[in-house]
Order: C-alpha cells, then structure tokens, then sequence
C-alpha cells in the first residue's frame, strides 16, 4: 500500500479536485490511501465561527452560512445537483449546526476541536464521491474509527496499540480509501486533532500501523528546496534528505516535515516522498535512509519577527543553572518559544517567538532579577552544512546582533 496525503491547497476548488483525480490516473490509485485536508482556508473560517461562537456574536450564522456557500459552489462544479454527495454533506453542516446548539461544554479546546474537524469531514466526502464519480472506486473512512488518542484537545497524543489494532482492519483491503488529516477520537468517541503538521502526521500514522510501501505529500512545489525562494535566489531542490538532517532542518524551523511525522516512518524506514501535485511524474524529494542531503549544499532557514532578549545579572554574579531553569520556566509559561540561546559568565541571550504577545508581562516578572534589554523585528538566520560564501551572503547588508557556530550549523541574529 501506498499513502499519499493532499493538503488544503491542492483541494481549495473544483479544478483542484479534479487534478487530485488526474494525478491518481498518472501515479496509479490500487492500494492507496489518501490523506485529504479541509479545503482552501476552511480551517481559518471554521476558526471564525468558534470566535463567533464564544463571543455569542450575531455573526454565528452568517460565518457558518459562508462556509456552507464556499462547499456548494465546489459541488456545483463537480456534480449534477441530484447526486447524493449534496445530502452527504448537507448532514454534515446540519451535525455541526446541531453541535453549535447543543454544547454545554466550555472548555475552548474541546470546542474547537469538535467543530474544527469539520473541515476535513466535509473535503473528504467530496473527494471520494468525485473519485466514485468518475470511475475510481473509493471507500471513504472516518478516521475517528482509527485514530486514537487521549483527551489533550487540539494538540492530542496517539494510543499506539488502539490504533494499530482499529488500522489492520483495513490492512488486506484493496480499494483506495480515503481519510481525514489532523483528526482522531479519544477514548469516548470525541474528536480530537493532532496539533501542527497534524495531517502530514496522520499520513505517518497510517503507514507506521500497515508498513506501508511509501507515503507521498504532494505539493504546490517541486519538492524540498535548500532555501525558501520568498526570502532567497537561486533555491535548489534538493533530490535526497536523510531522516536525520530533515529532522534537524524542521528543528531549525524549515517547513520540510515536522519531526512528529518523520519519526514513526524512521522507525520502519518508510521513504516519504515530496512531489509536485502541478507535475506528479517528477522524482520531487526523497526523505529516506541515506545521504544526508544530495546536492550538498548550504541550506538556508530564515524565521522574521523574532524577538533578542539580552539578560544580565544585576549584582555581576553568575548566571548559573538555577537562573537558567527559572528563566526557561518562565518562557514556558507565557508561551515564547525559543528559536536560540547564548550564554556567558554574566548574561544569557535568547531569540524567541512571540506568538502570543506575552513578552511585556514576562519582562515586568524578569525586571525584577535581571537588567533586561531587547531588540525587537529581527530575524533568525541559520545555515546547516555553511561555507563562507553563505555565512557572507546571509550577513550582507545587515546589522549581526548575535552569531554562533559549530561544526556543521551558523546561526546569525540580525537587524535589517
């Protein structure tokens, strides 16, 4: 079996749909399973309705009835209007009205979780019907039978054995099948998602639990490039990574794979493929076991707004493991992620992430031990596998705030 997942952009139209069929009649489609995400920004609008939802906004409804609109026009595009995709789906919008109804609980992760999922509820049951449609005999499945997970609501935790057991059901099938990323169900049947990269972890899931031959994502690009062509010229695609250095590279903040999903293909040494939805006869990536990277290349990761936090004893003493241990605990608990960390005998550097705007309370809390300064708007760049010509053409231009190397990683703070 083979398993190949298709994000939200490869599925954000008819037209989409319809090349997600076009590749599958190029690749081949027997003993495939598909990892199917929302459509488009259904995900980002399925958000608004639970903001809507807590905040009791007379705009429940009418953010609800968008969501309904974007769906109908894809089906209309897809099908004769008599085709029972439209009540399949129309049940699904009527549970997630029902649920809007009827829940009593206030806990947000619950919440978002039951109604978030309906994204992936609803591309699916389009997906699958097209594929019957034209001739592709497809089994939809819901991957809330499958998937189990405990009841950490938005970013929940896999039961290894449930799930292995409910997976080898559909083990010695032969139909191509169709599923949703990023979903599960606890222990009483509520949904559950799996956090960031949640569909791409999903696809590991299923390939871990019936060892499959290889799980392909296809993608809008190529494959994976040493650079992100946004922020840098020239990007190359990069025709081979080990387990190991995508591992590192996702680390360091490159989108290539998140860890989560890389480490149950590691465990089997299922290859996992990147390739180009727009070209699916392309070689892409290969993530397998192997050579580090071929071309060997620099590869550049870029992350902006990040924020350097500079902390010194007040009294010139050291800054020693107790200082440190409370400085990360208080990092965790106002949510900043930390993307770097320097430190001497009596200051401590770190560039974080504030995603959630917490730092002025955490300063205030720091102010009080440390004399604190920082420089905020500035980005994070680092090189695996540098040479001087990268170091020089990263530091070009630029104020460096901070640098710091080892053997095979650069990692420079600077300040445009």
């Amino acid at each position: 079996m083979r398993i190949f997942k298709f994000g939200g952009a490869s599925v954000r139209d008819a037209a989409g749909v319809k090349n997600v069929f076009d590749v599958l009649q190029k690749v081949g489609y027997e003993e495939v399973l598909l990892v199917v995400s929302a459509m488009g920004k259904t995900t980002n609008a399925l958000e608004v309705v639970i903001k809507n939802y807590f905040e009791k906004s007379s705009q429940l409804n009418a953010s609800v009835q968008e969501i309904k609109k974007y769906h109908n026009q894809i089906l209309l595009d897809l099908f004769e209007e008599e085709h029972e995709v439209f009540l399949d789906v129309r049940d699904h919008f009527a549970d997630l009205e029902y649920f809007l109804r009827s829940n009593k609980s206030p806990n947000y992760n619950f919440v978002y979780d039951q109604i978030v999922s309906y994204g992936e509820i609803i591309s699916t049951t389009i997906v699958s019907h097209y594929m019957s449609s034209q001739g592709i005999k497809s089994e939809w499945i819901d991957v809330r039978n499958y998937i189990k997970t405990d009841n950490t609501y938005r970013d929940a935790n896999v039961n290894w054995d449930t799930t292995q057991k409910a997976i080898a059901k559909i083990a010695k099938k032969k139909s191509l099948f169709v599923t949703q990323g990023f979903v599960g169900a606890d222990e009483n049947g509520f949904t559950t998602t799996l956090g960031r990269e949640g569909s791409d972890y999903t696809a590991a899931i299923f390939a871990y639990c019936l060892n499959v031959e290889s799980v392909t994502i296809w993608k809008d690009v190529p494959g994976v490039m040493n650079a992100d062509p946004r922020y840098f010229e020239n990007a190359t695609l990069l025709n081979q990574i080990s387990y190991r250095e995508a591992i590192e590279l996702a680390f360091y903040g490159a989108s290539v794979i998140h860890p989560k999903t890389l480490q149950p293909l590691q465990r089997k040494e299922i290859p996992l493929y990147v390739k180009s939805f727009i070209n699916p006869l392309l070689p892409g990536t290969s993530v397998s076991k192997g050579e580090d990277l071929e071309p060997k290349l620099p590869c550049f990761i870029v992350k902006k707004d990040q924020l350097l936090i500079s902390l010194s004893s007040i009294d010139f003493s050291f800054i020693m493991e107790e200082n440190i241990s409370e400085i990360f605990g208080l990092l965790h608990q106002h949510k900043i992620r930390v993307s770097l960390i320097q430190n001497s005998a009596i200051s401590f550097s770190v560039c974080v992430e504030d995603k959630f705007g917490n730092f002025k309370e955490l300063h205030k809390t720091l102010a009080k031990k440390f004399k604190v300064s920082y420089n905020e708007n500035v980005s994070l760049y680092t090189i695996r596998h540098f040479d001087d010509k990268a170091m020089k053409m990263v530091e070009q231009n630029k104020t460096v705030l901070l640098r710091q190397m080892s053997r095979e990683t650069l990692q420079v703070v600077t300040k445009e």
